[in-house]
């Protein structure tokens, strides 16, 4: 490269101190973004897509080092390989959180049963478990559900809504058992079925 960039008539100077270092840096925000988005699909079980996404980040990540190398004694690489890291650490937790894939479990803590929250979740068809606890001021509500991370924030905006002080986590979910969900959900039907049968 560095003589095809001669041949067409760039200096020596502005080769090394402006072009290499640009490209190490590209090639640095590339690879370590593909490895941030890489782990994120390794987390959520697409066993497609993250064996293609490590194979262009090790080629990328193999051209960014044989440049370093070959300008070893140029500070500017150094630099732009380090400045390119850092950026691409930021770009991929960008592109992380807009593609917002996969599912998150979220526990909301209140004083009392949010009668209003339940209600918004049914109307959106979440699933959820409400139980009560005991927390160290006395009673609390516990609610549980598993959504996808596309509707956390609209849920999140509920919660303050309802209830500003909501203590609440949320937590990467890597894979939720929709069959044993829908059994759970086709239980009453069958229980009704059964009972109907049994008094005929």
């Amino acid at each position: 490269m560095q003589d095809f960039l001669y041949n067409l008539g760039v200096s020596e100077q502005l080769l090394n101190y402006l072009i290499m270092p640009a490209l190490i840096f590209i090639a640095r925000v590339g690879d370590v973004s593909i490895n941030t988005l890489r782990i994120m699909f390794m987390m959520n079980g697409k066993k497609n897509i993250a064996p293609v996404l490590g194979f262009f980040e090790a080629l990328i990540w193999l051209l960014a080092i044989g440049q370093i190398f070959q300008n070893i004694n140029n500070p500017m690489s150094y630099i732009a390989y380090a400045a390119g890291f850092g950026t691409g650490t930021y770009v991929g937790m960008y592109f992380e959180e807009k593609l917002a894939l996969g599912r998150v479990l979220v526990r909301v803590i209140t004083p009392a049963t949010q009668h209003e929250l339940m209600e918004f979740m049914k109307e959106r068809n979440y699933r959820f478990t409400n139980v009560g606890a005991e927390g160290r001021f006395g009673k609390v509500n516990l609610l549980f559900t598993v959504m996808k991370r596309e509707n956390l924030k609209e849920f999140i905006t509920k919660v303050k809504a309802v209830d500003e002080k909501a203590f609440y986590t949320i937590e990467s979910v890597k894979r939720v058992s929709e069959d044993d969900l829908n059994v759970m959900e086709d239980r009453p039907r069958f229980h009704a079925k059964l009972f109907s049968k049994a008094r005929a």
